[in-house]
């Protein structure tokens, strides 16, 4: 049944609201733990019970962080690490190109200067070498270094730490593995086929932290204190928002505390970020995933890779700020070869049919550098797994997202071993692939066979789905601050989003060539800042055609700080005349 007799908006869209399982724990969450209707429904959705409440608004890291003792090669791993440290071995980092491997590296740069000790980076460029260890680069590490750490990447890179002779390796990932690991010092991945699962949630900052964890342990056995922990949780925190871990458990209480660690502007990197993003408040997930991680992001994509992890590595501020600004304009620039690549892939899907278990494109040309982020807004615009691919010759590289509940990593790996692709792998979010041009659409209708046995396209792509209702008048600041700790919001804990029913239009203005400002009310004295992005090619410029109509709205309310100002906002999502 649909929400508020909306079953074709203005997008198209049919409006679900809560389930009657949800409804009922809201009225019980309102009434035992005394919470707003909205705020209750935030909980409810979640599943979290009355006596749970207090926890999960507050929730602690000592209580939810595994033990990581729980990973399998826990102890070989950090006794290796703390050997190096302790000996002053020469350590070399080979970490992946993205935010999650940044923040990886970076977590143990730090750790390691703390004990007074150094460590070389190594990030491979993503189109000369492409994601994760190769040949060259571990052979010409092991020659220098005496250990070598792996981290988000190494899980499957048998031959290059075969090549990486004379020196010990260890991998610290979190992607899928298959049954047979590489043979070095220790491969701790929540992922592996021999592990349970419990943490398979962590990214890679995550394991990286529990081992250092564990590390401290054997240092303060030792009769040594150990570097600070908590003071590192802001990395872990943009990794894992970044890296669109679901925010649940474990990773929600890192991200918590980790926020709470960035604002206190003390790591230069994140400082230096923040600044050229023009974040002028305390961080949320949203700064993290919207504003410091597509700029980490942006060197690995476009330009050198290794200044997102070096600016997240450094000490030294002058070098964080040059940093900072040379990844803010690889940023722009990336964003415009988002948008050329997006447009033409966003088409030929729509010809391709956006119906289907797995929504595809591939062009000669497209940079490999975005197709992942192109592939996240296929993936959001359809509510299906999509996959982008980018050819150079016969050679394709590609990227996809998946959705709550469809393993993409899993499937990929299954056409690398069925020989449909050349090779590929990831996590249940996110996977990368590399194939021939022949191989291109068998490989896509057999993956869209192995999403479809997982329930992928079941979804219809024009559901909205609903928090609930609320009023103009009771959109305060207060409510928002309250509903916000309820969060952090991101994969796997959607932010709520409201319907706001029968309001009439008081003003529009357009604003740039696709958005469009809105004044809402509802007959009283009280109205609602509204804004809507990108409008016009979601048809939602047809409100400035109101005649006085009355119209409901779906949104997400949010604080809007403007040049010493804050009012309450609404982010407008959808609408559908009510009359």
């Amino acid at each position: 049944m649909s929400y508020l007799g909306v079953e074709n908006s203005l997008t198209g869209r049919r409006w679900v609201g809560p389930s009657d399982e949800t409804e009922r724990l809201t009225q019980t969450l309102m009434q035992r733990a005394n919470l707003e209707p909205a705020v209750a429904s935030v909980l409810a959705r979640r599943g979290v019970m009355p006596e749970e409440v207090a926890s999960f608004l507050s929730p602690a890291l000592r209580d939810l962080l595994p033990d990581p003792m729980s990973l399998k090669d826990m102890e070989p791993a950090a006794e290796r690490l703390v050997r190096a440290a302790r000996d002053g071995e020469r350590i070399a980092i080979f970490a992946d190109y993205d935010v999650d491997g940044g923040a990886s590296a970076a977590l143990l740069i730090w750790w390691l200067r703390a004990l007074n000790r150094k460590a070389t980076l190594y990030i491979p460029d993503r189109i000369d070498e492409g994601y994760g260890p190769n040949d060259d680069a571990m052979a010409a590490l092991a020659r220098n270094h005496d250990l070598i750490i792996c981290v988000d990447c190494g899980t499957l890179s048998h031959g290059p730490i075969a090549a990486a002779k004379g020196a010990d390796v260890m991998v610290l990932d979190h992607h899928l593995a298959s049954a047979e690991l590489p043979e070095c010092v220790a491969v701790v991945n929540p992922n592996r086929q021999d592990e349970d699962g419990a943490s398979g949630h962590l990214c890679a900052a995550g394991v990286v932290f529990l081992v250092l964890v564990d590390a401290n342990r054997r240092l303060r056995a030792s009769g040594t204190k150990g570097p600070d922990l908590m003071g590192l949780l802001d990395l872990v925190a943009l990794a894992t928002v970044a890296d669109v871990a679901p925010l649940i458990g474990v990773n929600r209480a890192l991200v918590v505390q980790g926020l709470k660690v960035m604002a206190r502007r003390h790591r230069p990197g994140l400082v230096a970020l923040s600044d050229v993003g023009r974040l002028d408040r305390a961080p949320t997930s949203y700064h993290l995933g919207f504003v410091i991680g597509p700029r980490v992001n942006a060197g690995g994509r476009i330009g050198a890779a290794d200044l997102g992890a070096r600016c997240l590595s450094t000490d030294n501020m002058a070098e964080a700020e040059a940093l900072a600004r040379q990844l803010d304009t690889l940023n722009t620039d990336r964003r415009e070869i988002e948008i050329r690549v997006r447009e033409a892939a966003m088409a030929q899907a729509e010809d391709r049919g956006l119906d289907a278990p797995l929504v595809w494109a591939a062009e000669d040309g497209w940079h490999p550098g975005v197709v992942g982020i192109v592939a996240s807004r296929l993936k959001d615009h359809t509510r299906r797994p999509a996959i982008v691919i980018g050819f150079d010759g016969d050679d394709g590289k590609g990227s996809g997202r998946s959705i709550a509940g469809v393993d993409l990593g899993a499937s990929i790996q299954r056409l690398a071993a069925e020989g449909l692709i050349q090779k590929g792998g990831g996590h249940k979010m996110a996977a990368g692939l590399s194939l021939s041009r022949a191989q291109l659409v068998p490989a896509m209708a057999r993956l869209s066979e192995l999403l479809a046995a997982q329930g992928a396209g079941i979804g219809g792509p024009t559901d909205l789905r609903l928090d609930g209702t609320l009023m103009p008048g009771a959109a305060t600041p207060e409510l928002i601050e309250k509903i916000e700790a309820a969060g952090p919001f991101g994969a796997g804990a959607p932010a709520p989003r409201f319907a706001l029913p029968a309001l009439r239009i008081r003003h529009t203005r357009p604003v740039g060539e696709s958005h469009l400002k809105l004044t809402l009310g509802d007959g009283g004295p009280v109205t609602l800042d509204a804004i809507c992005f990108d409008a016009v090619r979601q048809g939602l410029d047809a409100l400035q055609a109101h005649n006085g109509r009355t119209v409901h709205v779906a949104g997400r309310i949010e604080l809007n700080h403007w040049q010493g100002r804050t009012r309450v906002q609404l982010r407008l999502d959808d609408a559908a005349w009510a009359e």
